[in-house]
């Protein structure tokens, strides 16, 4: 097994964060440094140690689907002593969320230990569509839906295609769908702010076909069986 995939397995990291500590020399194989890429591992025989902790053998792998609320933040540690969100899921393993949903995001999270999901999840290459729902101020006019449906250049990127409907009109407010398959830091809270109409609420409710269904506000559940097989398959 590649080294990169056996440190994402065990939850150390993603498995592309896993190749930049085996890049600067953070991982370790039977007391020998390894900076090799496609370096093949043992984990039965050999000893992997990880900023000079040995790596457990890996651990029954998790899949937890979390609705967050608002005020948590989705990292495993937070200077400002922020509620993170590893703090609603009691179970026994150590998992990382699956991407990020900002402080005042709310909705569906994954959480998982398992690096390689991680990867396929998050990875702009798979193109796993993220749909959400958001309350935004004013209405916004076809000219301004085309513009965040082709491509809105933000900070030093450009976004890649999107989806926009609107649901309902909320007074002088929007309430929207969005789809899209990136997942950059507060994307869509920028894109809106781009074409002039803020967020003011903002949930996401499904990952492809994955959706939140009944469960509620801070609450989660374990995947089943055919849920882990989909993502896989994503």
């Amino acid at each position: 097994m590649r080294l990169q995939k056996y440190l994402a397995m065990c939850g150390v990291a993603s498995r592309r964060k896993a190749e930049e500590y085996i890049q600067v020399g953070k991982v370790k194989v039977n007391n020998e440094v390894i900076t090799e890429m496609g370096y093949q591992v043992d984990p039965v025989t050999d000893e992997v140690i990880f900023d000079g902790k040995v790596i457990e053998k890996k651990e029954e792998p998790v899949y937890v689907l979390l609705n967050k609320p608002k005020g948590y933040v989705t990292t495993l540690s937070d200077e400002f002593d922020r509620k993170i969100v590893t703090d609603l899921v009691d179970v026994p393993q150590r998992i990382f969320p699956v991407g990020r949903l900002d402080l005042n995001t709310t909705g569906l999270l994954i959480l998982t230990n398992d690096g390689d999901l991680t990867y396929r999840l998050t990875h702009p290459r798979f193109k796993v569509e993220k749909i959400y729902v958001s309350r935004i101020k004013g209405r916004p006019y076809p000219e301004k839906i085309k513009a965040f449906e082709t491509g809105l250049e933000i900070e030093d990127y450009v976004t890649s295609p999107a989806k926009f409907r609107i649901i309902r009109h909320d007074g002088r407010n929007t309430i929207v769908e969005i789809i899209i398959r990136e997942g950059r830091n507060r994307q869509i809270r920028k894109m809106c702010d781009a074409i002039g109409h803020p967020v003011i609420d903002l949930k996401r409710v499904a990952m492809g076909r994955l959706d939140l269904g009944e469960l509620g506000l801070g609450q989660w559940r374990f995947l089943n069986q055919r849920e882990i097989k989909y993502l896989k398959n994503l």
